[in-house]
């Protein structure tokens, strides 16, 4: 297949008119949901700086909040995100893998875009019982006047944007019969036509579907040990419109209207520890996934399904042959791949191949580090990067080399969950501005020329 020269990004199929508002309106610079307005992780506003401020950057407003991996969304003029406030007297273990019962509370915030401001919040009980035990892990999305949110414990959210009011709610645990996995609920909420689609778990019921409006549940599918939790993502294959949904021991293919399966690939071996994170990105007929431990994997998906064009060779967290990516999503361009792999190493990979190009630390922990991770988000010919370090670095990525043009610190790593101060929050990128939190802020600095 040649792709050289063609831009193929995630998320062809999906109805995007879902995104607009009657009485609330997003407009095309807002970055409504995980990805941004077409869960693609591109920014498509002009009159951006070429560069970044050799100086600092200029801050149009910071805003104390608590702790969280949460991105923000950003929508019709108001900035939504969640954040994790523990009770008084307690603090989360020093190992970040221990799990107990942590009394606190998760809070869905909604700020004024032009100046922080809270203008409300909506707080619920929410003892934690997960692993990294910071804050909720899934993006807000908007959606027609409503913003939905997932907190780490399975508490789903319909609340409206004006005031907070909850319009319907759901708790996974109870309703399904599931107990939280070991990181959490983590797979970012998708608003396709009139349906909200969820990475729940269990039997029968790893992928949910409910009535965005009313919050009825429309249909359930698939069964798992784990569910995983990579973000159902929606793309067109063979001509149809089909949900992907990725969990630990195979990937699937389902009707988004209907629940049914459409095909299903049988991973051999298993995702190792259920790290099945990564969103994964359509490109051409192919689909193309990556996790911690088990590196790449490249499917070619036809009217019959789905069938390897290649994998990594190993299940390893140190001897990688491909890309072993902890969280963050691949970017894909002609013909290549380019992303974090399982200590920083940001690699280059022939997508056709998987041969490895290049590789550098420059844009995730300048170093070798366990889980060292950079954010990439395209915009026209070159993307913008944000480091686990808290930098936001402007790059041009190609076959033969990272090519790193500005660089400024945009917020200070303050979580040491994995044993060092990093900042694990996807930006947002709307109206000319930069939107990022860490588990102490959440800061908003324009990017306008």
């Amino acid at each position: 297949m040649n792709i050289s020269g063609i831009r193929r990004y995630a998320v062809q199929g999906v109805l995007l008119a879902s995104i607009g508002m009657p009485a609330f309106h997003t407009r095309a610079d807002d970055w409504p949901q995980w990805l941004g307005p077409e869960r693609d992780g591109v920014w498509r506003e002009s009159g951006i700086v070429e560069t970044l401020p050799v100086g600092g950057l200029t801050y149009r407003w910071r805003i104390p909040i608590g702790s969280g991996y949460s991105g923000p969304a950003v929508a019709g003029g108001r900035v939504f995100v969640m954040d994790r406030q523990l009770a008084a007297g307690n603090a989360n273990p020093q190992n970040a893998f221990s799990r107990g019962q942590i009394p606190g509370t998760e809070r869905v915030l909604c700020l004024n875009e032009a100046d922080g401001k809270i203008l409300w919040q909506h707080t619920y009980d929410c003892p934690y019982t997960v692993s990294y035990a910071a804050g909720p892990r899934a993006t807000p999305a908007v959606s027609d006047g409503r913003v939905y949110t997932l907190g780490a414990e399975g508490n789903l959210f319909c609340l409206n944007v004006e005031d907070g009011k909850v319009i319907w709610s759901h708790d996974f645990k109870k309703e399904f019969g599931i107990k939280t996995p070991t990181w959490g609920f983590a797979g970012h909420p998708l608003v396709d036509g009139k349906k909200l689609i969820c990475l729940a778990g269990g039997n029968g019921s790893v992928a949910v579907a409910f009535d965005k409006v009313t919050g009825r549940e429309l249909w359930r599918a698939l069964s798992a040990k784990e569910p995983g939790y990579a973000p159902p993502m929606i793309y067109e294959f063979d001509g149809k419109r089909q949900l992907i949904i990725w969990d630990p021991e195979s990937v699937n293919a389902l009707d988004p209207e209907t629940g049914k399966v459409l095909w299903t690939y049988e991973l051999e071996p298993p995702v190792r520890q259920g790290m099945a994170i990564p969103t994964p990105r359509k490109v051409g007929d192919e689909l193309f996934l990556t996790s911690f431990y088990n590196g790449s994997l490249l499917l070619r998906i036809g009217p019959d399904g789905a069938s390897k064009v290649w994998a990594s060779k190993k299940v390893s967290e140190t001897d990688t042959d491909g890309l072993h990516s902890v969280f963050a999503q691949p970017f894909i361009e002609d013909g290549h791949i380019y992303g974090p792999g399982s200590y920083g190493q940001y690699r280059c990979l022939d997508l056709e191949t998987g041969e490895r190009l290049w590789e550098t630390f420059a844009p995730t922990s300048g170093k070798s580090e366990r889980w060292g991770n950079a954010f990439t988000v395209e915009h026209g010919d070159r993307c913008f990067l944000f480091s686990e370090t808290g930098d936001l670095i402007i790059a041009k990525l190609s076959a033969e080399k990272y090519q790193e043009l500005s660089r400024a610190h945009l917020i200070d790593p303050v979580n040491h969950d994995p044993g060092r101060p990093v900042v694990w929050s996807h930006p947002a990128f709307a109206d000319k501005c930069v939107f990022v939190r860490n588990d102490q802020e959440i800061v908003c600095v324009s990017l306008a020329k």
